[in-house]
């Protein structure tokens, strides 16, 4: 177990050590080695920064959940790029829904405000934007916590012939509190993903924290439900109570390049009595399974069958084989970090806790996670084997970071502020490097990137707003930034 092992390196008196754990075989037999980062020999890729362009001077502003609407890291996506032009979506200081874009790669923005206006002032409400290309069209869904979603999409072609289509709000319908007359019911985290055969698929929660399922549903020229593949049953005990309901929380879910989906996640548990401190937060393990058929069935690290989606066998906490990296509720993980694929198909997870050099039992969410977290890279090789490696920096805050990858492999950890920390493939993801500080962003926290444009013209988009006080309006921007991997 990592707490386990925290306790043995904090008693070996190499606390201070940057670890690599490799986690190795499957359905629970787990075994260990660690090796020192510094023994890496490849220099990190770095980074050069290229523009900082305003999206908005006014854009609305509050803290709620620690986070602000207009940026928060389960977004995928708040800003995406396609066919030469780059998207993105936010609440201006009026509330409303605003879509823009830009010909890459140095447009001036087009925006839109959108008939709808953010309801209630809480920052799981964001705005995600997704593209089918089969037939052209910009999705928008936004403002849902546990209610039906609002929806809105583009004319045909709109993202496919962008240079000969005026960017004007006469380009998209009404909005619609269904997809195309599909109820999806009460649903939080609407994110949108692109299949490899160019279908869109959307991925929400129905159900609240601690008691809650992922479903899918699928838009090839109509949206219909997939339906739902996970579920809140099954128990779990910790600290002498047992819990019997949760949520998975996805760290990411998206394709690979042999059209394999990947989903990454946490356990959310519904009794908050299993935590040593009330002051913590119940996620607990990292978790994995993977489907070949496009959501239809789910597998387990080891290839075996777990899941038929809309049937009544679904990824549940039983479930043989889903933990790759096991961590119990008292170190503060946080929920919904990050996930990319890369190029050979090899699904990474980003994850951030308090490891257990600092302490067994985190007693304060917001402020041990600021003054100890620390993110960790988990990442799956071909032959099923997991291996971890602490990225060395501090996160220093209470939010999340995001992962992504060059052309290359080599990975970007994209912190809280607008920090980047990069490392390369040639070492093995071990010669971890700050490359960019964030210093004169002045970010409030969490920050979105633009996964798309990072793949077909090597430059990092980071979209970030601004730090204010109460509700005072402020500055979203995009920082672009050209990776010299």
């Amino acid at each position: 177990m990592v707490s386990f092992l925290d306790q043995a390196l904090t008693r070996a008196g190499i606390s201070s050590t940057v670890i690599a754990v490799t986690l190795v075989g499957m359905v629970g037999m787990v075994g260990w080695h660690a090796t020192r980062a510094g023994a890496a020999t490849a220099v990190a890729p770095a980074v050069t920064r290229v523009a900082d362009t305003q999206l908005d001077a006014t854009a609305l502003y509050f803290v709620s959940y620690d986070g602000l609407v207009n940026n928060e890291s389960f977004q995928q996506s708040g800003i995406v790029s396609y066919a030469g032009y780059q998207y993105a979506g936010w609440y201006t200081a009026d509330r409303s829904a605003v879509v823009a874009r830009r010909q890459l790669p140095s447009g001036g923005w087009q925006t839109v405000k959108l008939p709808h206006q953010l309801t209630t002032n809480d920052s799981h409400n964001v705005i995600s934007i997704g593209v089918s290309p089969a037939d052209g069209r910009l999705h928008v869904a936004m403002d849902t916590h546990g209610n039906q979603v609002f929806y809105v999409k583009s004319e045909a072609g709109l993202v496919t012939d962008p240079a000969n289509r005026t960017w004007a709000a006469a380009r998209f319908g009404a909005v619609s509190r269904t997809l195309d007359g599909v109820d999806l019911g009460a649903i939080t985290y609407p994110q949108f993903l692109n299949t490899t055969d160019n279908r869109l698929q959307l991925s929400y929660r129905t159900g609240t924290s601690g008691n809650g399922t992922n479903e899918l549903a699928e838009y090839r020229t109509s949206w219909s439900k997939v339906g739902r593949w996970q579920a809140a049953t099954g128990s779990y005990t910790a600290n002498g109570v047992t819990s019997t309901t949760r949520n998975m929380y996805l760290h990411g879910i998206g394709y690979g390049p042999s059209g394999r989906l990947h989903a990454t996640f946490t356990w959310r548990e519904g009794n908050a009595g299993v935590l040593c401190n009330g002051g913590g937060l119940t996620n607990h393990d990292t978790g994995y399974v993977y489907s070949d058929d496009a959501g239809r069935t789910w597998r387990n690290n080891a290839g075996t069958v777990v899941a038929t989606t809309g049937s009544s066998t679904q990824v549940a906490i039983g479930s043989a084989g889903l933990v790759v990296d096991p961590l119990t509720v008292d170190h503060g993980l946080m929920n919904q970090e990050s996930q990319a694929v890369d190029s050979a198909g090899n699904p990474h997870a980003l994850i951030s806790y308090v490891p257990g050099r600092f302490t067994q039992c985190v007693t304060s969410y917001a402020a041990d996670r600021t003054a100890y977290a620390r993110p960790f890279h988990v990442y799956r090789s071909a032959s099923g084997a997991w291996t971890k490696m602490e990225v060395p920096v501090a996160v220093g805050s209470s939010g999340r970071s995001q992962l992504v990858f060059d052309a290359a492999d080599n990975a970007y950890v994209v912190m809280p502020f607008g920090r980047v920390v990069a490392a390369s493939k040639a070492s093995g993801w071990t010669d971890w490097t700050v490359r960019f500080d964030g210093a004169g962003l002045n970010a409030f926290g969490e920050v979105i990137v633009d996964r798309a444009r990072l793949r077909s013209d090597g430059v990092l988009s980071i979209m970030y707003q601004q730090r204010s006080s109460g509700t005072t309006p402020s500055a979203l921007r995009v920082l672009d930034l050209r990776l010299n991997g």
